[in-house]
């Protein structure tokens, strides 16, 4: 029963900090997706006095995709009070040219700032409409999530590996006279250790396939597809071959330095 509890505590540490890796991930690609939904929906307008080709205003900065001319009837419609067709031909000839820039993806304020210097460098462009307010709120709120759930995987990370070494030190305690008798045969300490180190590979893998089975899960929820869908993103909630090995790699790997780290300590007292 103690070995089970021992077992579980360390599998549970493991798994907490499998979870939050794989929360991570989620959340950088559902930030991804967002910010690609939005670029989609975001557009710049630029006010120029004549006509502009595309393939100018395109090479005016590489984040912009694609230019299309903004008709001015919607805009002479508004204003049409009585006018006759041929002041609104006339009014036609007098008003800017209008263009909506799409962009590559979604861009961040310094960007942004650095897209608008560049247009007004055009002098045929007047006046250049980026909707900065918005866009800089938009994407500071969506730092803001990244790092505060970076700071919390950050956390459980920490204080659940200051556990998983805690317990190894116990099973160390539990297994340091029989340790010290084949020391005194002249076994070398990778020996000497075997079953410390058996315990931080099996718990490894039991914890990893948990993690497997729960993420599979969580990937085929209907209810967490809505949730995605209904902020019009979709998501990768699990790759099975990449993350898999992602956080398979990443439980071996810190349970072995763990043990490790233990081992060398144990070594140094002595």
């Amino acid at each position: 029963m103690k070995s089970f509890k021992n077992h579980l505590s360390l599998v549970v540490a493991l798994l907490s900090i499998l979870f939050s890796i794989q929360i991570f991930i989620i959340v950088d690609r559902s930030i991804e997706a967002y910010k690609e939904n939005l670029s989609n929906n975001y557009a710049v307008i630029i006010v120029s006095q004549k006509t502009l080709d595309n393939e100018t205003i395109e090479g005016i900065n590489d984040i912009i995709s694609d230019v299309d001319e903004l008709s001015a009837d919607s805009v002479i419609k508004r204003l049409n009070s009585g006018l006759n067709e041929k002041n609104i031909e006339l009014l036609k000839l007098t008003l800017p040219k209008f263009y909506k820039l799409s962009l590559n993806y979604y861009p961040s304020p310094k960007q942004i700032k650095r897209l608008r210097k560049d247009l007004l460098k055009n002098k045929s462009i007047i006046k250049v409409e980026d909707f900065s307010h918005n866009h800089d709120t938009t994407y500071k709120l969506l730092l803001l999530f990244k790092n505060v759930v970076s700071l919390f995987s950050f956390v459980v990370f920490v204080v659940t590996t200051l556990l998983i070494f805690k317990e190894l030190r116990i099973w160390q305690f539990k297994h340091s006279e029989r340790m010290s008798i084949m020391g005194l045969f002249g076994a070398p300490v990778w020996l000497r250790s075997a079953v410390l180190f058996r315990l931080a590979i099996v718990d490894a893998i039991i914890a990893s396939f948990f993690a497997f089975g729960l993420f599979i899960y969580i990937s085929s929820s209907t209810w967490v597809k809505e949730q995605f869908s209904n902020i019009g993103i979709e998501v990768v909630i699990y790759d099975i071959v990449n993350d898999s090995a992602l956080l398979f790699g990443a439980a071996m790997i810190l349970s072995i330095l763990l043990a490790s780290l233990i081992v060398l300590g144990h070594k140094e007292e002595v």
